[in-house]
């Protein structure tokens, strides 16, 4: 079984010193480096990389640069998402973002897991478990996401958090561990001109 193969099943990988490992994590880091050097103004070479590190990139989404992944291809972004400077997305296992999610400066999205012996992290092995947010959330900034953590559709994560379990759909959840504060409701709709 290849390292890659370990990686995809949830099993303890070598993620350090594989070969082949390194060589598609290199990939990336170039299409990062290339995206995050094009000008502001250079969409079309901007969209011309993306579409080769993220080929799961839904219509219509925005990235700001500085953006960052591991592989690239283990992320599925939904149409019309919105990615604010400074991005992190470590894919080793799959990173999933629903339509219309707003993510603010400077989140990170962590999918790896180290062993907690430093015997047994230094041979350079690691697991993965997948990331999920449902359509339509929005991550204040420098919010951090641990491994295996699903957010459900519309809820909303302040600023800061560090989410280590699963959010519900549909709540207003901040903190540091994250925790659901109240459901989001119809006294939430901003006032309407006069």
């Amino acid at each position: 079984m290849t390292e890659q193969e370990k990686r995809d099943l949830g099993l303890w990988y070598d993620a350090n010193y594989d070969p082949s490992i390194l060589q598609e994590r290199e990939h990336a880091d170039t299409l990062c480096f290339q995206f995050n050097a094009t000008a502001p103004n250079q969409k079309e070479q901007q969209q011309e990389i993306l579409s080769q590190l993220l080929p799961k990139l839904g219509k219509d989404v925005v990235i700001l640069p500085p953006f960052y992944t591991d592989y690239g291809y283990h992320c599925i972004i939904g149409e019309g998402s919105f990615f604010n400077h400074g991005a992190y997305l470590m894919d080793c296992a799959p990173i999933t973002i629903g339509s219309h999610c707003f993510i603010g400066p400077n989140c990170g999205m962590y999918t790896a897991i180290h062993p907690l012996l430093p015997d047994e992290r230094n041979q350079g092995l690691e697991c993965a478990k997948p990331i999920t947010l449902g359509d339509n959330v929005w991550l204040g900034g420098d919010v951090t996401i641990l491994p295996g953590v699903t957010i459900g559709s519309g809820s909303v994560i302040g600023a800061g958090s560090v989410v280590t379990k699963d959010i519900p759909a549909g709540v207003l959840a901040y903190g540091n561990p994250c925790r659901v504060i109240r459901p989001l409701t119809e006294q939430d709709h901003i006032a309407k001109p006069i």
